[in-house]
């Protein structure tokens, strides 16, 4: 499997310079190259091959005097510009011929773009010095801080600098199965996860996490220096530094999901050998009233982690279906109680009289629908108060009395 590690780095005005040089060229390359292959679209031709890009547009462009700027970086980086536009074309027919989800057609890139990001192949010679540094071509050594080891030599870096300004080395690495499967231990516990607002998930086992709600923890801070931004002038630096701490602000926030997100997913996997999920439908949501927290939550990154995971630490990842009746089903009995709305938080069972937690039935529910045997006793099952019998109640003569599913206002079966 393959792994990304990311680190910042903290680049010096000269190779801020360098890497901006590389930002631009990548995407006069990629832009070049989609207007070659619209044209030819236009035109009825064929697209051209990579290797025909590449020979006319970098290779070529770089003796003329309108491109000879191109010299300035690595030729790899402009390599990898034009790998990048041939994956988002393949990714654009896969999506039109139903392999893969739908994307839009490949754009071309703006010098105003927040983000920018190029890559070095292991041909690049890029390489990772003795005292900790990592040294690009045309670039020079970048100071990395390091926040924990790379398990295998990478054999790919891209260098990022996102909205907020920030540099990110972000490296690509092989994994060893055999020491990861060690890094966890043996367990046969097995849990089904419900996902919600209040709480963020709650487990079949009973457990709860709070939602953190980070974006709404930090609305006043994100209100204050968007107010900011508005008031700057157009076009000034004032207004670009503005920009730069609304983008830092939003940073915060996210940083701190994905750290949540990160801890919460490895205790998962690393305390059970099967997790079972249900598959929700977040745009669906996004379109009511909830959708400020529900993409507050970030339930599909956290799925996606429990996911990748899974299959790196040899664990069981079950996802089922959104239309599985998980809220609706009694976990002790298996009887088909209804839909309830979202204010019923506790439900008494009308076939076996359990009183059940909405939330952790569900998420036993879940569990079961899997296929893991998951014990309803998580559900947090009590049993509802039964009238006893009338020969049972004291020293009152008998009399023909119904039976006790009927007494307790139980339809028989």
């Amino acid at each position: 499997m393959q792994l990304r590690y990311s680190f910042r780095v903290y680049p010096t005005a000269g190779q801020r310079a360098a890497l901006a040089r590389a930002f631009g060229c990548a995407r006069v390359v990629y832009n070049d190259a989609l207007r070659a292959r619209e044209a030819a679209r236009a035109a009825g031709l064929p697209f051209p091959r990579v290797g025909d890009l590449s020979k006319a547009l970098i290779t070529g462009a770089k003796k003329t005097p309108e491109r000879a700027w191109l010299g300035e970086v690595s030729a790899v980086v402009l390599q990898q510009s034009l790998r990048d536009l041939e994956a988002a074309y393949r990714n654009f027919f896969d999506g039109l011929k139903g392999k893969r989800p739908r994307t839009g057609a490949p754009r071309f890139k703006s010098r105003k773009d927040t983000r920018q990001a190029v890559r070095f192949t292991a041909n690049a010679r890029w390489r990772i010095t003795s005292c900790g540094k990592l040294s690009l071509p045309k670039v020079g050594d970048l100071t990395v801080k390091w926040s924990r080891t790379l398990p295998s030599t990478p054999s790919t870096v891209t260098v990022v600098k996102d909205s907020a300004g920030r540099y990110f080395a972000s490296f690509i690495v092989e994994s060893d199965p055999a020491a990861d499967l060690a890094r966890m231990p043996d367990t046969d516990h097995v849990v089904g996860i419900d996902l919600g607002l209040v709480h963020f998930a709650v487990l079949s086992d009973g457990t709860k996490i709070d939602s953190p709600r980070f974006l709404r923890r930090a609305e006043k801070k994100l209100k204050r220096a968007q107010q900011t931004l508005s008031r700057k002038e157009k076009g000034s630096k004032n207004r670009d530094k503005a920009r730069c701490k609304v983008a830092r602000a939003h940073a915060q926030v996210a940083d701190a999901r994905r750290e949540f997100h990160h801890r919460l997913s490895t205790k998962v996997v690393r305390e059970n050998q099967a997790v079972a999920v249900e598959a929700l439908s977040v745009k669906g949501l996004a379109r009511t009233r909830m959708a400020k927290s529900v993409y507050d939550a970030g339930w599909s990154a956290f799925v996606t982690m429990l996911e990748y995971k899974a299959a790196r630490y040899g664990r069981r990842f079950v996802r089922i279906g959104r239309f599985e009746p998980t809220s609706q089903v009694c976990s002790n009995c298996g009887v088909k109680d209804g839909p309830k709305p979202l204010h019923v938080r506790m439900w008494t069972c009308g076939a076996c009289g359990a009183v059940l937690d909405r939330d952790v039935n569900a998420a036993v529910n879940v569990a079961k629908a899997a296929g893991l045997a998951v014990s309803a006793c998580g559900a947090q099952v009590r049993r509802a108060p039964v009238p006893a019998p009338r020969e049972e109640a004291g020293t009152h003569p008998k009399r023909p009395t119904l039976p006790v599913r009927e007494q307790a206002g139980i339809p028989g079966l």
